[in-house]
């Protein structure tokens, strides 16, 4: 997978004091989705936040690049930063990522949580990033409102869209084009995983799964295949929430991440 020339993910965040944690975003995500949320709960919580831009993220040119070499790029950071061993949390493609770091380089983490993550990737999965990166090559045109649509539907709990406020609010802050950036195609690809939940078995890094109830993008059962793969790992799921439950309930998922640091 690896194909790519180093990447120092130079640009990074650092907040509060404390503890560290290191939040991977997901793919076509950018750091500051972390801003209004996660990161204020555990500065509050008494923990030291570091984010930053996956590879592929920022406009201009970029040489191909793999899964390999974004949990290469979180783990340079961690020991660049000299924050090892931290807690790391992922959501997605950054999921995935914080799970093949605590496989591969289990001594630069203390805690892993994986929130909307899966092992494998099923026919579902395949066939809607393989649609993901044709029309980011430029498939059929869809307009920035029409894509701001699907984008609700595809990643919010209906919950979320019955709530007409709620609803114009996501759609209006989604709309945009269809991000035609060739880091973005390789972040896609990324995600193609093959089956790991043998693999994770190897996992000894204590950690924990978030699902979303009302996730479409990576349903609830695939994480639980993922925790269940995982000796001790922790099961959470968060109802009336779709792919961005994050976001959408951000207090139930910084309620459930700083109660696995403290407990788990």
């Amino acid at each position: 997978m690896t194909a790519g020339t180093p990447y120092r993910t130079a640009a990074h965040t650092v907040r509060g004091a404390g503890e560290p944690v290191l939040l991977i975003t997901g793919s076509g995500g950018r750091a500051r989705s972390w801003d209004a949320h996660q990161v204020p709960a555990l500065v509050r919580a008494g923990y030291r936040t570091v984010t930053f831009d996956n590879r592929g993220s920022a406009p201009g040119p970029i040489e191909p690049f793999g899964l390999d070499d974004l949990v290469e790029d979180a783990a340079h950071l961690i020991e660049a930063l000299g924050l090892a061993p931290c807690r790391v949390v992922g959501v997605s493609l950054g999921a995935i990522v914080a799970q093949e770091l605590a496989l591969r380089r289990p001594g630069l983490l203390r805690q892993a949580v994986f929130m909307a993550t899966r092992g494998r990737t099923d026919a579902m999965r395949r066939a809607v990033v393989t649609a993901e990166i044709e029309q980011s090559r430029g498939g059929p045109t869809v307009s920035p409102a029409h894509h701001g649509v699907l984008r609700a539907m595809q990643n919010l709990s209906q919950s979320t869209l019955r709530d007409d406020s709620r609803a114009q609010d996501w759609m209006a802050l989604m709309e945009g084009p269809v991000d035609a950036s060739e880091g973005y195609r390789y972040q896609l690809r990324s995600t193609l995983i093959p089956d790991r939940l043998e693999d994770y078995a190897g996992i000894r890094v204590p950690c924990a799964v978030i699902a979303f109830g009302d996730d479409l993008v990576t349903p609830p059962h695939l994480g639980r295949e993922v925790a269940d793969a995982v000796d001790g790992c922790r099961y959470i799921e968060i109802p009336r929430c779709g792919h961005y439950g994050h976001l959408e309930d951000p207090r139930s998922v910084n309620d459930a991440l700083t109660s696995f640091f403290v407990n788990g």
